[in-house]
């Protein structure tokens, strides 16, 4: 049960960087995170829905086109984290990034989103 509240806050974070109009983003986002979100990116930390979702809206004006996030793997998810595997691909092979993203939920909402963007490289041996 915790898992499936855990993939249905993933998935409806997800769809906000696929929203078929700007204007959706901001629903999508309040339906999947706490109002105090935790966001911890490649640029630093940040907090609040709207931090948030000034990233979602600048990755959907990607200057390749508007791209495609999905999550490519199962949600896995030990006590209240989980961690999942996105891929965002932007149109006609242009730039992919891959990560894994690992959430807290808070009452069924994501309190907390730490992105660890890129593959990582094998330990040198």
């Amino acid at each position: 049960m915790q898992e499936e509240t855990a993939r249905s806050a993933i998935d409806t974070f997800i769809s906000a960087f696929n929203a078929s109009d700007d204007s959706y983003v901001t629903a999508l986002l309040s339906q999947a995170l706490t109002s105090d979100v935790v966001f911890w990116g490649p640029l630093g930390r940040s907090e609040g829905i709207a931090a948030v979702e000034r990233l979602v809206l600048d990755i959907r004006r990607h200057p390749a086109g508007t791209g495609t996030m999905v999550r490519c793997s199962a949600v896995d998810m030990p006590g209240e984290w989980a961690r999942y595997q996105w891929v965002f691909t932007t149109p006609d092979g242009g730039p992919r990034l891959a990560g894994t993203d690992v959430v807290h939920l808070r009452r069924s909402l994501i309190d907390q989103i730490i992105v660890f963007a890129g593959e990582i490289e094998p330990a040198a041996s």
